[in-house]
């Protein structure tokens, strides 16, 4: 058992999140019990995934999206009133990491898909992303493979970079805006989430590799490596609840 207020303040610190100006707010986003004996974490705040949490006996969720957007209506509509009644009901505290998670050194979404990806990584990209090289640079191919191997399904795939790819940027989630800046800076491929309207032109006229891999299934790993290390230091439970989403 371990107290929630440390938790979130542990959490807060080994990610940085003074260090990020983001679109919402990061850590404890609605409070829950003071004790927690079990942590359940996901990508996305949803009912299905609070549901799920209280019925698995967890007394906080940890997710990358949470509830509160600065771009989204400040009423509480029906979405709204069922998630926090899902929460109020079984006393669940949430905290959301989106950015922070994203870019943290070594349990971010960039650099751990990275290394799945056998990406050695020399630096930031984009802020909150990674960039580096291959040992042995892979063709476009060999890296889908170990992409769809990576995040368990088919990524979208624009193929104009050259024939091995020796320089990688990756941006998980919604990144396809950074597809310009990444060849501006001699990266060979893009990998990111999802691709915008405009990517595939852009990829071709610029000579790029374009590599859409799923915005959910991208950034899966971050929330679940920040839940180990959060029950390592607590010795307490964890699991990731999977609410596949083909975004």
């Amino acid at each position: 058992m371990a107290r929630r207020d440390e938790i979130i303040a542990f959490a807060d610190e080994l990610l940085e999140i003074g260090s990020f100006r983001d679109y919402g707010p990061m850590g404890m986003q609605v409070i829950g019990a003071e004790e927690v004996t079990k942590v359940v974490c996901g990508v996305s705040s949803s009912l299905e995934l609070f549901a799920q949490a209280a019925a698995a006996g967890a007394q906080l969720v940890l997710v990358h999206h949470g509830l509160l957007w600065e771009n989204e209506p400040r009423t509480i509509d029906a979405r709204m009133k069922g998630r926090l009644r899902a929460l109020f009901a079984a006393d669940i505290t949430l905290a959301a990491y989106h950015l922070a998670l994203d870019a943290h050194p070594e349990i971010g979404n960039n650099v751990l898909l990275a290394r799945e990806l056998g990406i050695d990584v020399e630096g930031p990209f984009a802020e909150i992303g990674v960039g580096g090289s291959f040992a042995e640079p892979p063709t476009i191919s060999e890296l889908v493979s170990r992409a769809q191997h990576a995040v368990d399904r088919e990524p979208l795939v624009f193929a104009a970079g050259p024939e091995r790819i020796r320089r990688a940027a990756v941006v998980t989630g919604g990144a396809a805006r950074h597809l310009s800046e990444a060849a501006a800076e001699g990266y060979d491929v893009l990998v990111t989430g999802e691709a915008a309207e405009p990517t595939m032109m852009t990829a071709r006229e610029l000579g790029i590799h374009f590599v859409g891999a799923g915005h959910y299934a991208t950034e899966r790993l971050g929330v679940q490596a920040l839940a180990a290390r959060i029950a390592e230091r607590f010795g307490i439970d964890w699991e990731f609840v999977e609410l596949d989403n083909p975004v």
